[in-house]
């Protein structure tokens, strides 16, 4: 595995550090977080996300923004055999799941602590097996509309790593982003929503665990809806 020791920085929207980190988080961000950090090769090559992993694994899940790391840590501590790469610029959140690989002893996860669209234009195509996008920022404002992560573009980029047959899960809590999304992957004949009854999106499957935030917006009585497309 190649130690990324000065990772490279592009804009990224919204805060990418909260408050000051408490000695523990700061310490696993110094020394185990160079150890899992991916390294984004030269243009001129691509990442092929199983060799991130000392034993490589014969699948790798993706997950775009994973806020305090709750679910990808779930899913690594449940799937062992499977390698686990996280996306997530929010230093604070990157603590968080330190502490959980910590205290877990996960072998099986590694993490980009920067924009997500980066290591998409870099992984190999067809190179990962399974995809997460919860509870995106949903930009609420019509003028920052532009921001969501959901657009063309990036599902263009979505749908060049991921394997066919494969899943994108996507989780929102936002009506109008839930239906921005639908929109846009109405758009597209390379994905297929695999809902076929309203319980299809409204129950969330034994194998997503909640999120903070999922947990919050149905503490605050907004039912997130859970949706999968399956990569054609």
């Amino acid at each position: 595995m190649t130690i990324k020791n000065t990772p490279r920085r592009r804009h990224v929207h919204g805060r990418t550090k909260g408050g000051k980190l408490s000695p523990r988080k700061q310490n696993l961000c110094d020394e185990l977080l160079p150890q899992l950090r991916v390294s984004i090769p030269e243009r001129e090559n691509t990442l092929a996300p199983c060799d991130l992993f000392a034993s490589k694994p014969a699948k790798t899940w993706l997950e775009i923004g994973f806020g305090g790391g709750e679910h990808l840590a779930w899913q690594a501590a449940q799937n062992p055999d499977i390698g686990l790469v996280g996306c997530e610029p929010f230093l604070n959140g990157t603590a968080k799941l330190l502490v959980a690989i910590d205290e877990q002893s996960l072998s099986n996860v590694r993490i980009h602590d920067d924009d997500a669209v980066e290591i998409l234009e870099a992984l190999a195509p067809q190179s990962i097996d399974r995809l997460f996008l919860l509870h995106p920022d949903p930009w609420p404002k019509k003028r920052h509309h532009k921001r969501r992560f959901i657009n063309q573009r990036n599902l263009d980029l979505l749908a060049k790593v991921l394997k066919p047959g494969c899943e994108l899960r996507f989780a929102s809590d936002i009506p109008h982003y839930v239906a921005w999304t639908l929109k846009h992957m109405a758009m597209r004949t390379d994905f297929v929503w695999t809902a076929q009854c309203a319980n299809d999106w409204r129950t969330r499957p034994v194998d997503w665990p909640a999120t903070r935030y999922g947990q919050k917006a149905l503490r605050e009585g907004r039912p997130p809806a859970h949706l999968r497309f399956v990569k054609v």
